[in-house]
């Protein structure tokens, strides 16, 4: 069994794609895990601050115990002090969220399965200009009446590239790199045959 992806080009031919990729059920617990984990693994967590026994000085009592009318002080780096340590000091993590090669390719999968049921994914021709130039680019995009989103090819070109990055919410990936944000993100998503297959071959 298999499912067609329009072309965005009017009377141009459909692509016939398994259902197994491009034919799935929205799983939409498993995709907002994906979209956590993958967002969580951008964080760098590298937030770090000193505790009392960090900060420099302290080490003298700074007036006796009794008899000067003041709230008794061990040492001028307790937290309740200005330039003291802090109570509980933030220390360098990990955010990185677990999720398995399995449940990553049932989300994308599934991701894709739900543009092509929306019609916001649909096949191109190679989209690169003869130059690298935004106004060819353009003119091109415009031809398929595509604004704004993603365009997923099977190799970068360094036309398209340097074509593309100068136009607002556009957006040029190879179909080894798209990540889910992109795709969950993306009003309409363009893909060519040969990323098309590509993506199928990763995803079963």
């Amino acid at each position: 069994m298999s499912v067609q992806i329009p072309s965005a080009k009017a009377g141009g031919a459909s692509l016939e794609v398994s259902d197994k990729v491009f034919g799935r059920e929205f799983n939409e617990p498993l995709v907002h895990q994906l979209v956590v984990a993958y967002l969580a693994a951008g964080r760098s967590g590298t937030k770090r601050q000193k505790t009392r026994s960090e900060v420099s000085g302290g080490g003298a009592k700074p007036w006796k115990q009794k008899g000067s009318g003041r709230a008794r002080a061990g040492t001028t780096r307790s937290p309740v002090w200005r330039t003291g340590g802090v109570t509980f000091a933030a220390r360098p993590r990990s955010y990185e969220q677990k999720l398995n090669k399995k449940m990553y390719r049932a989300a994308m999968r599934s991701i894709y399965s739900e543009l092509l049921r929306q019609g916001r994914i649909m096949i191109i021709d190679n989209p690169a200009p003869a130059e690298p130039k935004t106004k060819l680019l353009i003119g091109k995009l415009g031809e398929l009446g595509f604004a704004k989103g993603l365009i997923i090819v099977d190799e970068v070109d360094r036309n398209l590239v340097l074509a593309a990055r100068n136009i607002p919410n556009v957006e040029v990936c190879e179909a080894a790199k798209v990540n889910p944000i992109a795709l969950v993100g993306s009003e309409t998503v363009v893909i060519t045959a040969e990323a098309a297959k590509k993506v199928e071959g990763a995803l079963l």
